[in-house]
């Protein structure tokens, strides 16, 4: 167990758009974490940003600087695993951007690893501490909409041309599924749990895409639907949730605000940061409508309460096990538009308890 008196030292893998937008903001703005290190071979393009941290090319330097006791994997998605092992080897806890692996092998591969290294290891699920989320999920358990029937759960964006990226190429892990899919898969199964089966339909629809740009996937859960959906040709409309239940419905227009104010230079902490000015519409049912303020987002508190994990304070944030079944889902989401039939998920009982029941 870490010194809990003594700060976390924290080296983050990657500088790419996640790194810079996200983990490095996120980590900075967070007392008892020291962003001391970044992999990259762009030291002028971290150095505008942090002058003072120390920039290596590669992360075999930092996972054996003794100094360091944390390190964030925010690179390519086909480099998480092999550098979250020699993390875990070298014996630093890890965070590790989503996707959390690119199979459900690996990721069991991983949380062994992890135990048996006896480091903290966790996922970035920074979705978690988004406004409509936790504004949807604070009126299914006030129990405002009864008996939910129907939860749709939507992250849509307008990039009509293909990007010179590796995220929209033909390589491992790419593509919107991929990129998206672990963000809605998690916010679904921290509401609902593990589902029955897994239906889903992936396709590339722009052209000259590479990857897949466009994913509808159904969860089921015995009388209840839960359908995620992404993809890049939308440009306005479409809600980011809507939420059906017997006594009533929710409408969630807008998605959070925090990824804009992250690029906008805004931090935690700063005046109106995770304030969200678009309400939830709570239809009843005779159909009138109840604008309701949505509770105020604030990613930083899952790298809080990783470092609390890591001092012996608090639970993990986003326990591996978790990781591991919506790397499931993932999966599970790819054979079914592959093979046009509903999938089972193959968890063993002590992944499914990795849930709360619902």
């Amino acid at each position: 167990m870490h010194d809990s008196t003594a700060p976390l030292r924290v080296a983050l893998v990657g500088y790419g758009f996640a790194g810079k937008t996200f983990h490095a903001p996120l980590i900075c703005s967070v007392p008892g974490l020291v962003l001391d290190t970044v992999v990259s071979r762009d030291a002028g393009k971290v150095h505008a940003d942090l002058p003072d941290v120390d920039v290596v090319a590669d992360a075999a330097a930092a996972f054996v600087d003794p100094r360091l006791d944390l390190v964030v994997i925010a690179s390519p998605n086909d480099t998480h695993v092999p550098l979250a092992r020699a993390a875990l080897e070298a014996g630093k806890h890890v965070v590790v951007d989503k996707p959390f692996a690119l199979d459900l092998a690996q990721a069991r591969e991983l949380v062994a690893i992890a135990e048996r290294e006896r480091r903290v290891l966790s996922v970035f699920q920074n979705r978690r501490w988004d406004t409509g989320f936790l504004g949807v999920r604070q009126l299914m358990e006030s129990g405002r909409l009864g008996k939910v029937t129907h939860f749709e759960s939507r992250i849509d964006r307008f990039r009509p041309q293909v990007r010179a990226r590796w995220r929209e190429q033909a390589v491992a892990g790419s593509g919107l599924w991929y990129d998206l899919g672990p963000h809605l898969v998690d916010q679904a199964l921290c509401l609902f749990g593990v589902p029955d089966r897994v239906q889903a339909s992936l396709a590339m629809q722009r052209d000259g895409g590479e990857a897949v740009d466009w994913a509808h996937v159904v969860l089921e859960y015995d009388q209840r639907r839960v359908i995620l959906h992404a993809s890049m040709l939308v440009a306005g409309g479409s809600p980011r949730f809507i939420v059906h239940g017997t006594q009533g419905s929710v409408v969630k227009q807008k998605i959070d605000p925090q990824e804009t104010q992250l690029l906008a230079g805004m931090r935690p902490g700063d005046a109106g940061w995770g304030e969200d000015t678009d309400n939830l519409l709570l239809y009843d049912g005779n159909g009138r409508a109840e604008p309701l303020a949505p509770p105020r987002g604030d990613q930083s508190r899952y790298y809080a309460a990783f470092r609390d994990t890591v001092q012996g304070r608090g639970p993990n944030p986003v326990p591996p096990r978790q990781a591991i079944t919506v790397m499931a889902v993932i999966e599970a989401a790819m054979v079914s538009a592959t093979e046009g039939k509903s999938v089972v998920l193959e968890l063993s009982a002590a992944e499914r308890g990795a849930w709360p029941s619902h």
